[in-house]
C-alpha cells in the first residue's frame, strides 16, 4: 500500500495533476484496494484535519494580508523604508530588500509580498540602472522571508501538523528571519559595489519624519501580533482576528483607501486563497493519516535509530528533502505531507521541535524562488514580465546566500531558540 501511495503521488505531480488531487486520489484508491475501511472515513479525516483551533489563524492572516495589500499600507511602508535607506550605496536595492522583510512581518505571505513590493520597486530599480535579472532575483528572494518571520502561514501549518506551539514558532522565526535577511544583504552589498551602483539621494530627516508619521499606523500590526503573544494577552489565533480588524479600520477610516465595495472584493479574494489552502491541507491530512496507518513514521524512526544516524547527517538529509520538496510544491503542501513523517524522526534525534520547525520553514522559504516551480518566480514574472528563464538564472546567486543562511540556522540552534527562551523560560 505504501509503495502504491508514494509512486502514484510522484507520477501525479510529475504529469501536472493539481497537488490536492495528487494527494487525495491515491488515498481513495488505496483505501478501497488495500483496506476494509468504509469510504466515509476519508470525509471524517478531512474534517478532523481542519477542525483545529490553531488553524483558524490562517484565513484571518490571509484576509489581513489582502487588506494591507489593497488598503494603502504597503505603499506607506515602502515610502518609509525608502526614506530610511535610499542614501546608502545600493540604496534602492536595500530599500526593496528590507521593505520585503517589513511587509512580510505584516502579511505572512511570500507571494503577496512579491506582488506588493515588486509592482512598485521593480520599475524603480530599473530606473536606477539595476540590471533586469538582479532586480527580479532580489524581489523573489527577499520576499521569501515572509514565510519565515511571523505571522507565517507555513509555521501555523507546521504547528497544526505537529502540535508545536505556534507562539513559540513565531518568536523563533524572528531570529532566523534576521539571519536570512542579513545573508541576502551581504550579496546586495557585494553586487552593488561590483557594478558601481552609486548612492541614492542624501538622507533627508524631514522626509523620514514625514514618512514615519504616515506609516505609524502600519507598525501597529506587528505590535499587535508579537506584543500580544509575547505579553500573554492573546493567542496567535486571537492576534490574527485583532490584526484583521485593525487593518480594516486603518485602511477604511485612517488612510481612507478602502470602501465597502473594495472590502467586499478583497474578502472574496481572501476567501478564494483560503479555500485553496484549506483543500490542500485537508487532502494532505488524509494522505498523512494513511501513511501513519501503514506505520511509515514508525518504520523510519526505527531505521534511523537502528543505523545510528548522527544528528549532523540527519539534518543534512532533512534539508535535502525539504529543499527538493520546495522546488516542486507549495510550502503548505510540503508541510502537511512531510512534517508528520519527519517530526518523530527529529524527536528521536533529540532535536528541539521549535528548531526543527524553523529549519523546515527556512528550506521552504528558499524553495519559493528555486527552480523549476518556485512560486515567487512565477508571481515575479507576472508582475515584471521578465522571462522565466532569465529569472531562474538570476536567482542562483541569491540561492547561494540563502543556503549559507540555512546552514547557520540549522547548525546554530540559538539563532532560533534564544528569543523563545526569553519569552517562554
Amino acid at each position: 500500500m505504501i509503495v502504491f501511495l508514494i509512486i502514484t503521488l510522484f507520477i501525479s505531480l510529475i504529469i501536472g495533476v493539481p497537488i490536492f488531487i495528487s494527494l487525495i486520489l491515491p488515498t481513495v484508491i488505496a483505501l478501497f484496494t488495500f483496506t476494509s475501511m468504509e469510504p466515509y472515513v476519508i470525509a471524517q479525516r478531512m474534517f478532523a484535519g481542519l477542525d483545529q483551533f490553531g488553524l483558524m489563524a490562517m484565513p484571518l492572516f490571509i484576509f489581513a494580508a489582502q487588506i494591507m495589500l489593497r488598503g494603502g499600507i504597503a505603499d506607506r511602508l515602502l515610502k518609509w523604508a525608502g526614506s530610511l535607506m535610499s542614501w546608502l550605496t545600493g540604496g534602492t536595492a536595500f530599500t526593496t530588500h528590507f521593505a520585503c522583510m517589513f511587509f512580510g512581518a505584516l502579511s505572512g505571505s511570500s507571494p503577496a509580498t512579491v506582488a506588493a513590493i515588486g509592482g512598485v520597486m521593480y520599475p524603480e530599480l530599473r530606473r536606477n540602472k539595476y540590471k533586469e535579472g538582479f532586480s527580479v532575483g532580489l524581489i523573489s528572494s527577499s520576499a521569501a522571508v515572509a514565510i519565515l518571520i511571523p505571522p507565517s502561514v507555513t509555521m501555523i501549518l507546521y504547528g497544526v501538523a505537529t502540535g508545536v506551539s505556534i507562539g513559540s514558532l513565531f518568536i523563533a522565526g524572528i531570529g532566523a528571519g534576521i539571519v536570512y535577511t542579513l545573508s541576502i544583504a551581504v550579496y546586495i552589498f557585494y553586487w552593488t559595489r561590483k557594478n558601481d551602483i552609486g548612492k541614492g539621494k542624501p538622507f533627508n530627516f524631514s522626509d523620514f519624519i514625514e514618512s514615519t508619521k504616515s506609516a505609524v499606523w502600519t507598525f501597529g500590526v506587528p505590535l499587535i501580533i508579537l506584543g500580544g503573544i509575547y505579553l500573554g494577552i492573546f493567542t496567535p489565533t486571537e492576534s490574527a482576528g485583532i490584526s484583521t480588524v485593525y487593518a480594516i479600520f486603518i485602511s477604511m477610516f485612517i488612510y481612507k483607501e478602502m470602501d465597502f465595495k473594495k472590502l467586499y472584493k478583497v474578502s472574496v479574494e481572501a476567501a478564494i486563497i483560503t479555500a485553496q489552502v484549506m483543500v490542500l491541507t485537508a487532502a494532505a491530512v488524509v494522505f498523512g493519516w494513511l501513511l501513519t496507518v501503514g506505520q511509515v513514521p514508525q518504520m523510519l524512526t526505527q531505521l534511523v535509530t537502528d543505523y545510528g544516524t548522527s544528528t549532523i547527517v540527519f539534518l543534512i538529509l532533512l534539508n535535502i528533502v525539504f529543499l527538493i520538496a520546495g522546488m516542486f510544491m507549495d510550502g503548505s503542501g510540503a508541510i502537511m505531507l512531510l512534517a508528520p513523517i519527519v517530526f518523530p524522526l527529529g524527536m528521536a534525534m533529540n532535536i528541539d521541535p521549535v528548531h526543527l520547525g524553523v529549519i523546515i520553514t527556512t528550506n521552504l522559504a528558499i524553495g519559493m524562488y528555486t527552480p523549476p516551480l518556485g512560486l515567487n518566480m512565477f508571481i515575479a514574472h507576472g508582475v515584471t514580465k521578465v522571462p522565466i528563464d532569465k529569472i531562474i538564472v538570476s536567482s542562483v546567486p541569491f540561492l547561494v546566500f540563502g543556503l549559507i543562511a540555512l546552514v547557520i540556522i540549522t547548525y546554530v540552534p540559538s539563532v532560533s531558540l534564544f528569543l523563545p527562551s526569553l519569552v517562554y523560560p
